[in-house]
């Protein structure tokens, strides 16, 4: 198998020299390697360009620019392309519509009107003090579970598992002698 790169020079090479026919050739004996390469496509494309084969190099141009659509090279040549074929056809009264070319003419306006999302977010950690302060027996506990009530048993927050207690005997009253044994308990240790 052959470098790439030095293959890719080779074609390079003949295209600066305007040996078009000779880079196009190379090409086609290694169309099958490279038929999702980038560069094979626009060296393919310049090639076809010097042989005044527009059409079919903007074919290839496109193919560049569906492959790697964030390469502007591919997109200069094929704007580049498209403003030379409407120079030379100066008595057209229509100019024929392109996408690619309106869509990169869309895309350069959303660009350059474009800024950055500014956050005022910080790194800084939630501190382990304000992590630790306790919110009041008051506060309205969403999803009272026998978990969370164990959970603030070990943590001495006897009044606030006494009030989980509460809630789980009216949803589940079928263990409601458990619950009230432990309420017994924690009244105890007030």
């Amino acid at each position: 198998m052959m470098n790439p790169y030095l293959f890719f020079a080779e074609v390079s090479l003949d295209i600066s020299r305007r040996e078009f026919r000779s880079g196009i050739d190379k090409l086609d004996s290694c169309s099958d390697q490279f038929s999702n390469s980038y560069l094979f496509h626009l060296l393919y494309a310049k090639a076809l360009v010097g042989l005044n084969r527009c059409a079919l190099a903007g074919e290839y141009l496109r193919k560049c620019c569906s492959i790697a659509p964030a390469n502007q090279v591919a997109w200069k040549e094929l704007a580049d392309l498209q403003s030379s074929r409407k120079e030379e056809q100066p008595n057209s009264t229509s100019v024929k519509f392109d996408p690619v070319t309106d869509e990169l003419e869309q895309l350069s306006a959303a660009l350059m009107h474009f800024e950055p999302v500014k956050t005022s977010e910080n790194a800084d950690p939630t501190s382990i003090l304000e992590q630790k302060m306790p919110f009041s027996d008051d506060t309205a506990i969403a999803v009272p579970t026998e978990s969370l009530a164990n959970l603030f048993t070990a943590q001495g927050a006897y009044k606030k598992a006494i009030k989980i207690y509460t809630h789980l005997i009216q949803l589940k009253p079928q263990n409601a002698e458990q619950y009230q044994l432990q309420i017994d308990l924690l009244l105890e240790r007030l």
